[in-house]
């Protein structure tokens, strides 16, 4: 699209505004599958993080192309990207830029001029976030959260949208450091990615070891996803919807009275207000793009376990017993009513 295209946005009715989002979506996972090899499920939830304005970790083993889905959705979106390889030495300033001495070559005097680090980019890609130590992970806090980024006392902003998509290994590999919860917090979505079909697989390998290229083509620009954000936005959530929300989110702290005694048991820590916020964004997504302007419970449902997984702390004894996050969430999502209202719609 371009800037006239971004002009008919701010033009559309909401309804006209909710199709053209959808017409973008269905062009970026066509050029996505040009190169992509299946993974339909973790590529719907990627871009649902990005029109909900939100970042997103993508947890897998080494290997499953998770750097290379965001690279390519990186190129379908007309913004400045970057990419930082995690490692042990990454330093906080080799994100967000360090001060470096410049001479004035006219005067001769030397002065601290600051150097940007990659951080300043409207698209991130964090691979192998959990290689490096929280000292430097946690450079990315402030960003995540004000979309700007302090250095030498400044307070410098960050070019709108951004995101950051970051990949990691299971906590399970060597060599890996568990991100703080605090960090967790900021992604709109835990992502898993698995292995591919039998049938995908062949097919990924036929590509990579022939002569197959792909050329992708860029379908949005970073103004048209701020305007397509907005129309998300005015997306309408039902009252008994929002219960639902509430319920669930509220139904993942052991400290409540009434929750499951499963929930007391497995659950070290539940998710905070900001799993509340991001389900209700990611369910105005999914519903603009299931073709209505209304969410439904259906859709909380569907974005449940990426929004969640992340900030459900289990036990000791839930590790112990080898029951997962999932299972946990998974068992709260069948505790809570979903409301007779919901049948009507």
């Amino acid at each position: 699209m371009t800037t006239t295209a971004t002009t008919t946005i701010n033009q559309l009715d909401d309804k006209a505004a909710a199709a053209l989002l959808v017409s973008s979506y269905n062009k970026i996972t066509a050029e996505m599958g040009k190169f992509i090899v299946g993974q339909q499920a973790v590529i719907e939830e990627l871009l649902i993080a990005v029109l909900a304005g939100g970042h997103c970790l993508l947890e897998g083993v080494p290997g499953l192309a998770k750097t290379a889905m965001v690279s390519t959705l990186a190129k379908t979106l007309n913004m400045t990207f970057r990419r930082i390889q995690f490692t042990p030495d990454l330093m906080p300033s080799d994100i967000t830029g360090t001060d470096i001495i410049q001479e004035d070559p006219e005067t001769g005097r030397r002065t601290f001029v600051f150097q940007k680090g990659p951080i300043f980019s409207q698209m991130l890609l964090a691979d192998e976030i959990n290689r490096t130590p929280p000292k430097t992970q946690a450079a990315l806090l402030e960003a995540m959260q004000e979309r700007s980024v302090t250095v030498g006392g400044h307070t410098l902003k960050l070019d709108q949208p951004f995101f950051v998509l970051a990949t990691q290994n299971p906590i399970e590999q060597e060599g890996t450091y568990p991100l703080p919860e605090a960090q967790r917090d900021r992604f709109l979505f835990l992502v898993k990615v698995g292995y591919p079909s039998r049938s995908e697989e062949k097919q990924i390998v036929e590509r990579t070891t022939g002569t197959f290229t792909a050329v992708i083509d860029a379908v949005l620009s970073g103004q048209e996803i701020l305007e397509l954000q907005k129309v998300v936005r005015k997306v309408p959530v039902p009252e008994h919807v929002m219960d639902f929300v509430l319920d669930l989110v509220r139904n993942t702290r052991p400290n409540e009275a009434d929750v499951a005694p499963f929930v007391k048991e497995l659950v070290a820590w539940g998710a905070g207000p900001r799993a509340c916020q991001n389900l209700v964004l990611a369910g105005k997504v999914r519903a603009v793009l299931k073709g209505r302007f209304h969410v439904t419970i259906d859709d909380i449902e569907a974005v449940a376990m990426p929004v969640l997984r992340h900030r459900v702390v289990p036990t000791f004894n839930a590790e112990a017993e080898g029951v997962t996050v999932d299972d946990i969430v998974a068992r709260i999502l069948k505790t809570v009513p979903r409301g007779e209202a919901k049948r009507a719609l």
